[in-house]
């Protein structure tokens, strides 16, 4: 069975930054770059001709800015931010961006971003060339309280479903924030993090003990879901 394909947009005012993202696209089977656009005018014409699923837009563009642009549109495709200005950050987060990409973009965030944007995408296998790159962004941001809170990704007991919300509990309290139960799993490395329930994903290295029906993270215990019992006994049942 073929992986469905998901229409792709470039939208900046730099040739280099599009063929930054234009090489990163092509590595992914799943994404079909469908244009580029080189300001945020062109942009509208191009979505009312055309079906996109994801659109790669840069801020500081002329006439139009890309938050500006966002703001105008309806029925908008997923938007990741590609920028090299890192002040927007709240504002595209207000505008329920998927995610925001500091220039230069390493390939290993492309791809993190685009797990965002395609939540039912399954990534590949955590490798050590990826425990490295972790070891060095070791942390997200989160939007809690109208602010950005970080979350340091070693820190991170549990993170546990509430309908539109989800709930990350570290030792010293919790962050409630908008997200899908599938976004978090594709957000979190695969390393460190399993989903044992439709409404909990663990951190591996908290668990104490496990059984057929039940897994212990210091006095609590987190159900397994029927569904997920193999996976869950083989990936903790690796030495």
């Amino acid at each position: 069975m073929s992986l469905p394909t998901y229409n792709c947009l470039i939208v900046d005012d730099e040739p280099p930054a599009r063929e930054v993202l234009k090489r990163y696209i092509t590595k992914l089977p799943m994404l079909n770059l469908i244009g580029e656009c080189s300001n945020a005018l062109q942009v509208i014409a191009f979505l009312h001709a055309n079906p996109v699923d994801i659109m790669f837009l840069d801020i500081r563009m002329p006439q139009l800015n890309g938050l500006e642009l966002v703001s105008s549109l309806v029925g908008r495709p997923k938007i990741i931010f590609t920028t090299a200005y890192s002040e927007y950050a709240l504002e595209s987060y207000d505008l329920e961006a998927t995610d925001y990409l500091l220039k230069p973009i390493k390939f290993e965030r492309f791809v993190k971003a685009v797990n965002r944007a395609l939540p039912n995408y399954q990534p590949p296998p955590v490798t050590k060339a990826d425990i490295s790159t972790l070891a060095k962004e070791n942390f997200l941001y989160f939007r809690a309280d109208r602010k950005m809170v970080k979350v340091v990704l070693k820190e991170i007991l549990y993170v546990e479903s509430l309908k539109d919300y989800v709930k990350i509990v570290i030792p010293d309290g919790q962050v409630i924030t908008k997200y899908s139960m599938a976004a978090m799993e594709a957000m979190l490395p695969a390393g460190m993090f399993l989903r044992v329930h439709r409404s909990y994903i663990i951190a591996i290295n908290q668990v104490i003990s496990f059984n057929k029906t039940h897994i212990q993270l210091g006095r609590l215990e987190i159900p397994i879901g029927k569904i997920y019992q193999i996976a869950v006994f083989k990936k903790l049942s690796m030495p």
